[in-house]
């Protein structure tokens, strides 16, 4: 008997050779000779069909099934979302007021993956479009660490500038206090001791992917010298551009005692921002350099002052937490950032600085004894960085708990870059006028 063989037709020969040169770029973008095997997958989807991939598809004369079409629906949304997610792009809201003016409270963003190459998961098995909780829970783990994958960042447009927007993962977030993440769980030890926090509370760990997400801006990046003089930030001894967005406390007094939450409002300050002191009869408040010049012609003010806080006064909250370095929020450092191939002399002074890059980032079997540092048993006098590290801090600068607060940002902690606010609510005011109209679809910028 003589064999009929069904040949591809051309329109089959096309997507097969669109799908093939697709796969293949991803498998180089990607750097994994293990994507070959999909080569074979592909080849049965579109030309020999031996495999039925989609069990829910509809079979030809079969009568038509609701729940198929929408398990087949469900299926193909949330892997298109996954993959958006992970190589594309996320969204993201401003919860904080750290970057305001520049990004308000209750701005949502898409951060962009490409712009500095989208990192691959270290926990690849988790619940599909939330962070690191299930729905509806408080403390249930939306991730499976059965699977855990080394850091990996495929190839970006480009790479993380000074003074640029950044999204990243808290650094100190991998070990949480379960419902008091805010201060950090280091800052509540060095209150009130391990011992009591882990008699009292439920303490956990989190995978680098699954801490929370924060914005800031990018200071300095590695290699460079930062220093902070009566709050104003030098970087190799340059003085930082000043963004119109970057605001400092100020004291403000007018005849009328209080301000009008009005003027408030129409200065964009938010009330819950500004703070009156009856004893003194001033107002406390945030202020970009405009709304100075503003206030400055207001017919009753008395007295506009930047609040700064002065060299001699430490400030235990402050990185690396420790008197030897007595700075506070406004004047700081200075503070070399480490950058990867970077080699230090070690000692007990800089030791202090770049313990946690080298025990907890760079990931070494590190010890301390009686001043001098082991790394795998062994003695040693120098140290070179494997990774990249950043400096992120908040325009809001007396209102912003950043690189100041926990230091250092490693490279495989960088999520992405905002470019675009696509919808914005001010949470003072209801609906509808709560809609910022003016800031929807505004691009980001390093302004």
């Amino acid at each position: 008997m003589k064999l009929i063989e069904n040949k591809p037709s051309t329109k089959q020969l096309i997507k097969y050779g669109i799908a093939t040169i697709l796969w293949i770029l991803w498998m180089i973008w990607m750097k994994s000779i293990w994507m070959l095997i999909g080569l074979p997958i592909i080849l049965d989807i579109y030309i020999s069909k031996k495999v039925k991939w989609n069990i829910f598809k509809q079979k030809e004369g079969e009568p038509k099934k609701k729940w198929k079409e929408w398990a087949d629906a469900l299926i193909f949304a949330l892997v298109v979302s996954a993959l958006i997610k992970v190589f594309i792009f996320q969204l993201y809201a401003i919860p904080t007021g750290s970057l305001e003016k520049t990004m308000l409270i209750g701005d949502r963003l898409f951060v962009s993956k490409l712009s500095y190459g989208p990192r691959m998961p270290f926990t690849p098995i988790s619940f599909p479009l939330v962070h690191n909780v299930l729905p509806f829970t408080k403390k249930t783990n939306s991730y499976l660490e059965w699977i855990k994958w080394k850091y990996k960042r495929l190839a970006g447009i480009g790479k993380i500038e000074r003074d640029d927007i950044v999204v990243f993962n808290f650094p100190v977030g991998d070990t949480i206090i379960v419902g008091y993440e805010n201060p950090d769980y280091y800052e509540w030890v060095r209150q009130y001791g391990k011992d009591r926090i882990f008699n009292e509370f439920e303490v956990k760990a989190r995978p680098i992917d699954k801490k929370e997400n924060f914005v800031k801006r990018c200071v300095a990046i590695p290699g460079d010298t930062l220093q902070i003089i009566d709050s104003k930030v030098f970087i190799n001894h340059k003085a930082q551009p000043n963004y119109k967005g970057i605001q400092y406390n100020y004291i403000v007094k007018i005849k009328e005692g209080k301000i009008n939450p009005m003027t408030l409002g129409r200065m964009g300050i938010y009330t819950a921002d500004s703070e009156y002191d009856v004893s003194t009869n001033q107002n406390y408040m945030p202020l970009t350099d405009e709304m100075v010049e503003k206030f400055k012609q207001y017919p009753s003010l008395e007295k506009i002052e930047k609040t700064i806080v002065p060299k001699e006064q430490y400030d235990a909250h402050i990185f690396p937490h420790n008197p030897m370095f007595p700075w506070n929020y406004d004047n700081f450092g200075p503070l070399v950032i480490p950058k990867k191939g970077m080699t230090i002399d070690l000692n007990e002074g800089n030791i202090i600085l770049y313990r946690r890059v080298i025990d907890v980032y760079d990931e070494n079997n590190y010890e301390e004894k009686n001043g001098k540092v082991y790394i795998d048993g062994k003695e040693i006098t120098k140290y070179t960085f494997k990774q990249n590290y950043y400096w992120m801090m908040g325009d809001n600068r007396h209102n912003s708990a950043d690189s100041r607060a926990w230091g250092f940002v490693p490279e495989n902690h960088t999520v992405g870059k905002p470019v675009m606010i696509f919808y914005s609510l001010n949470e003072e005011k209801s609906f509808p006028s709560n809609i910022r109209w003016d800031r929807i679809f505004r691009i980001i910028g390093k302004e």
